[in-house]
């Protein structure tokens, strides 16, 4: 009997936990040599000790057999699935899902640079295709590409190459180019290039690294997370998790992206939801406030808020009182999310979210699980 059933449940988060030598064997010979190792943060020991035993484990079927029955408790690199595609593929027969996006989770920090532009590019165009490998044989799977902002023409490229490859979606930084922003017109290419081939972007947690200003750590008390760690999401990092992401997608709205581009879609994934209903608010009283000494706000022919109705969609999490949310703010937004193998998913996501949709309507229930997620992905889906 699988985790999930009753229904279509589309899962909206899920990711790959990478090991040292799965992201140099995606790169072209030019970079190879310069992918760093794996950055693991404040995991540390701990972490590498995870990592050692599980590039340990590929392959081993009676160690895969024995992770069946930790599904919803082994976490990390000791989940049932969490780098091997074809464990990965027997982990969505028992949880049931019947699609799932699937996103890098360290592989980003081994081609960071300032002034390696080679290595960015590179590194990127290496982890988009093991992204798409990753999720190959296994039509449930929809790889998540990673983008960043580099010149227009380069993110362009890097965006069709990494669709071309097989991905489904988009992962952008919610945190702007350096020069401009995201919605001048010279980015105009790329969210044409994303509402032509039918691929969502979408924001996640980590889109921009500066969060909460460390002072706000410094506070005389030990610094712990959720891992152990250290260097992962505290109490006060959670309180300012969709300060970036909203000023992001405020722009889009107000600037007239998504009336520039009506079929462009986006998803915001693993940044919570509560913020979601006064945000929806701020955005139609700015619009009618801000309209008299910027009359851009005054052209567009729609609410700001129904906008966000039309081309966005939003994960919250498990602990967020998603009944709540709906009655506020409708049923068309809101995604269902396991966040996979992650510790911050827990251990019965759907438990939680069920116990929060008691008061809702079927058909509620059903746009949360699998309708608002196919909006969402669009043609992406019926490709994948």
């Amino acid at each position: 009997m699988p985790y999930a059933e009753g229904r279509t449940y589309f899962d909206a988060d899920s990711h790959v936990m990478e090991i040292d030598d799965w992201l140099p064997q995606y790169a072209d010979p030019g970079v190879r040599d310069q992918i760093r190792p794996l950055y693991l943060g404040g995991a540390g020991k701990m972490a590498e000790k995870a990592v050692q035993a599980a590039a340990a484990r590929r392959g081993d079927a009676d160690a895969a057999a024995k992770l069946e029955e930790q599904l919803m408790t082994a976490k990390g690199w000791g989940a049932l699935g969490a780098f091997d595609p074809a464990e990965r593929t027997r982990a969505l027969d028992l949880l049931g899902f019947h699609k799932q996006l699937v996103f890098p989770t360290f592989a980003g920090t081994q081609f960071q640079s300032k002034d390696n532009a080679d290595l960015v590019v590179g590194g990127h165009r290496a982890l988009n295709r093991a992204m798409a490998d990753f999720c190959a044989d296994d039509e449930r799977l929809i790889g998540v590409a990673s983008i960043t902002w580099l010149d227009v023409e380069t993110t362009v490229q890097l965006t069709n190459e990494a669709i071309d490859a097989g991905n489904g979606a988009i992962m952008i930084p919610s945190a702007p180019p350096k020069e401009q922003s995201p919605t001048h017109p010279d980015w105009d290419p790329f969210w044409r290039t994303l509402e032509e081939r039918g691929v969502p972007f979408l924001l996640h947690i980590g889109g921009d690294r500066r969060g909460l200003r460390r002072q706000f750590h410094q506070n005389g008390r030990p610094v712990t997370d959720l891992l152990g760690g250290g260097e992962n999401i505290r109490s006060k990092d959670y309180m300012v998790l969709h300060h970036s992401p909203e000023a992001f997608l405020s722009a889009l709205v107000l600037d007239g992206t998504f009336e520039r581009f009506p079929n462009l879609r986006g998803g915001v994934i693993e940044l919570g939801a509560m913020w979601v209903v006064p945000w929806l608010r701020r955005l139609d009283i700015v619009q009618a406030t801000f309209g008299r000494t910027e009359a851009y706000l005054k052209d567009l022919p729609m609410k700001a808020s129904d906008y966000v109705h039309r081309n966005l969609a939003i994960t919250p999490f498990p602990t967020e009182p998603v009944g709540w949310l709906i009655d506020e703010c409708g049923d068309d937004l809101f995604l269902f999310s396991s966040d996979y193998p992650h510790p911050e998913g827990g251990k019965d996501p759907l438990g939680k979210f069920e116990g929060s949709l008691a008061g809702a309507s079927d058909e509620a229930k059903t746009k949360f699980y699998s309708g608002n997620f196919a909006d969402m992905m669009g043609s992406a889906l019926v490709d994948a």
